[in-house]
């Protein structure tokens, strides 16, 4: 792996977990185990044009962000020290808080897939779909869906543009993606999931707490995130009324995180959102 030098991580943090907290390995056993080229070229859409925000950055101090290999191989060994005091805690307070029962749910930004076999099982009967730009997390995302058992469709798509047709999904989730977005592409991944939405649909967001970075920026330095402040400064919950969301809350989520739920309470086509979405025809359900 390659950290940029400037970051808490490389200069405190990278040797306690390169030495102490990573088992190198397991990791290297894992990265061979899979072919990940011929794993990725299943996933790639053809013409899916990868945009400039996400394959021109670093992320988490990984070269070439998420398009790399070494980011697939380590994110779950790493995210689970990033998540205080416990990912499972962290991440099961977003499948708490799922007040409808879903038919279709879609989650979005999967990485390895963690949010999504968590809701595949704590959904068996409702049919699961995860989006990621990365095809290398995708196949990685497969693999733990395979070797759990579970049944999860896997989508190589932009979360604000994901070509799936109107009203197709009842519940939508993102974990850890908004900070990872600018604050442009974050509003048109909101404006896509209330297009994707059918009327009564649940959409939740469990990132970063805005207030607790704002309050502690040397958090936003830990890591090499590109587009954290901007997003620190933002307001979620504004954006989401701003899509058009109703009984928009959000809470803490064990300090430094947040959980952030809205409700489509209107039907969306009086907004004339198109069933297709840049270029990419909408896939059939």
């Amino acid at each position: 792996m390659t950290f940029q030098q400037e970051t808490i991580f490389e200069r405190f943090l990278a040797p306690i977990f390169e030495n102490f907290l990573i088992d190198r390995e397991a990791l290297l056993a894992y990265s061979r185990r899979i072919d990940w080229e011929a794993g990725s070229a299943r996933f790639r859409r053809p013409g899916l044009v990868i945009p400039a925000y996400y394959q021109s950055q670093n992320f988490h101090n990984v070269k070439g962000g998420y398009l790399n290999v070494d980011a697939a191989v380590t994110y779950d060994a790493i995210i689970q020290y990033l998540l205080p005091p416990n990912e499972t805690w962290v991440r099961q307070e977003l499948i708490g808080a799922i007040q409808c029962k879903p038919r279709r749910i879609l989650d979005l930004g999967i990485g390895t897939g963690t949010n999504a076999l968590m809701l595949k099982q704590a959904f068996p009967d409702s049919e699961v779909v995860g989006v990621d730009l990365s095809p290398y997390m995708l196949v990685a995302a497969e693999d733990k869906a395979q070797t759990a058992d579970l049944d999860i469709e896997f989508v190589h798509a932009k979360a604000e543009a994901t070509g799936f047709p109107d009203h197709c999904f009842d519940l939508i989730t993102a974990s850890l993606l908004f900070h990872e977005t600018p604050p442009d592409i974050t509003q048109q991944i909101l404006q896509e999931c209330y297009r994707l939405l059918t009327v009564g649909g649940e959409v939740l967001i469990l990132d970063g707490n805005q207030e607790a970075l704002r309050q502690m920026p040397w958090l936003m330095d830990l890591f090499e995130e590109p587009y954290i402040r901007p997003y620190a400064e933002a307001d979620l919950v504004e954006w989401m009324s701003a899509a058009g969301f109703g009984a928009v809350r959000t809470h803490p989520v064990w300090l430094v995180n947040q959980l952030t739920r809205g409700v489509k309470s209107i039907s969306h086509s009086a907004f004339g959102f198109p069933s297709r979405v840049d270029g990419i025809m909408a896939v059939s359900y």
